[in-house]
């Protein structure tokens, strides 16, 4: 039967009120259990009525069909009840496990058995709050302090609580507040800011941020701002060997330190989701590697996992960063002093041979340049590969896709197959890369990819990982993760 102008209005208003009528469940779920509701990856915290009507229709995507609020609506109801202790569940993923595997059970009774780890655990939560300050507040410190805020929940796991910066001017902070409040990329920040200048503090969203000012990151007792055992995140790139950053130990109320850039010598380069799991509680230096390190990463170890690289070369295209001049002027790097602006710049990166210290099977295997071009983010990288195995377009495809819904990648890789996607459609992507299907190219053993990347979001949340990692303030996942290999032997029997 075919759709009238009356039904599908209709169909739209009843889409309407499920999601007006999950809103305050997601936030109590959210303030007072610390639990964080998303489907398929998405969050769903402080999202309008249309963010969720989008959230669900993404979920087409992936399931190649729009995910329904009357499925979703009733486990967010079943939710509450339960008592729950802190984690992420991602309603998505349950409901097609309960589809699966609910065996005409009531879905009160499912969900007891599927989250039985938490139930009854409201109050409960191990986890210790990690005092966070920022050194530096730029275009990574910023959209930090933005997820830092957005996680703040309930007061447990990673607390923003001050940042350090030089004094630019005496409007400084209200400069730096501006900052935080707009952004010519990412948009406006989601919530309210409150600028107290007498007590040097920027209030967002509840989160009370201390403003520092010093010239040295070994002179500051953060102590007498009651900060103590924080992890500072350097974002300055000023220091990336061990002796520069060990300054900030040196500070009162430091207990480690987290290099948004990749770091030289022996420090760990973690890229989350590869080698994470290699940080120790001794290490009191760790380093988060780079935007395009951590986007290209997690595809070569899943396709080097399945088939094997022999050898292979990366070409980013790159936006511009504040490091290259508006117009032509001295610079110090090589092309780097000519217009961003108005011109494609080709340079070096460290990137491809950096995959190693986080891969270290890639070692030598490598090769890689950049091309800056004229827009301020969002990049791509080329992956042109030699494989021990032959595969196909489809094949490779298809098992990269799975590795983004089905795998420990999950997080780190993202997959798409629009022919109309460009560069701004992957603004404020959350997900380190993403594989854009339709560009493959396949012929025997010899495979190109073209992954896409926010260089600034993408990474400041893989950014963002590393500290929860630091600080161990992870709080389980549900539902439980299968891995990509068995949800490819189930779905293929």
């Amino acid at each position: 039967m075919s759709t009238t102008a009356e039904s599908a209005l209709g169909t739209w208003i009843g889409r309407e009120a499920a999601a007006e009528e999950m809103i305050p469940i997601i936030g109590r779920l959210y303030r007072e259990n610390n639990v964080v509701t998303s489907v398929h990856g998405r969050s769903l915290i402080n999202q309008s009525v249309v963010g969720l009507l989008k959230a669900h229709r993404w979920a087409r995507q992936i399931e190649r069909e729009e995910l329904g609020l009357d499925e979703t609506l009733p486990i967010l109801k079943a939710l509450e009840p339960l008592e729950l202790g802190a984690a992420s569940i991602d309603i998505a993923r349950l409901n097609e496990k309960f589809r699966a595997e609910g065996g005409g059970r009531p879905v009160e009774e499912f969900l007891r058995e599927e989250l039985a780890e938490i139930v009854g655990k409201h109050g409960a939560d191990p986890r210790q709050s990690t005092d966070v300050v920022l050194y530096g507040f730029g275009r990574i410190g910023r959209l930090v302090a933005r997820i830092l805020i957005e996680h703040a929940g309930g007061g447990h796991g990673l607390r923003l609580r001050a940042i350090v910066v030089r004094k630019g001017s005496d409007k400084d902070l209200v400069k730096r507040a501006s900052l935080l409040r707009r952004d010519s990329v990412h948009g406006a920040f989601e919530g309210t800011i409150t600028v107290d200048e007498e007590n040097s503090t920027i209030l967002a969203n509840g989160t009370l941020i201390k403003v520092i000012y010093s010239d040295s990151p070994a002179t500051v007792d953060y102590t007498q701002y009651g900060i103590d055992d924080a992890i500072v995140v350097d974002n300055t790139g000023r220091w990336r060997d061990e002796e520069g950053l060990s300054q900030h130990l040196q500070s009162k109320g430091v207990a480690r330190v987290l290099l948004t850039a990749p770091g030289k010598g022996s420090l760990k380069n973690i890229v989350h989701g590869i080698n994470h799991d290699s940080i120790e509680s001794g290490d009191r230096i760790v380093t988060a590697a780079s935007c395009t390190t951590n986007a290209i990463t997690p595809v070569l170890k899943a396709v080097n996992d399945r088939y094997g690289v022999v050898h292979g070369h990366v070409e980013t295209v790159h936006s511009f960063t504040n490091d290259q001049n508006l117009i032509d002027n001295f610079h110090k790097g090589d092309r780097r002093g000519r217009a961003a602006g108005l011109n494609m710049v080709l340079t070096e990166t460290g990137a491809a041979k950096a995959v190693a210290k986080a891969l270290p099977e890639l070692a030598g295997k490598l090769t890689g340049n950049a091309i800056r071009v004229p827009t301020p983010d969002v990049s791509m990288a080329v992956l042109n590969l030699s494989l021990s195995e032959e595969t196909t377009k489809d094949e490779v495809n298809a098992y990269l896709r799975e590795m983004s819904l089905h795998s420990d990648l999950r997080k780190q890789i993202d997959y798409i197959d629009s022919p109309e996607v460009v560069s701004t459609d992957f603004v404020g992507s959350r997900r380190a890369g993403i594989v854009d299907g339709l560009a493959t190219i396949s012929t025997g053993k010899n495979l190109v990819l073209y992954v896409w990347y926010d260089n600034e979001f993408g990474y400041s949340c893989q950014v963002v990982r590393v500290l929860e990692e630091m600080a161990g303030v992870h709080a389980p996942s549900f539902p439980v993760q299968v891995s990509a290999v068995e949800h490819g032997l189930a779905v293929a029997h």
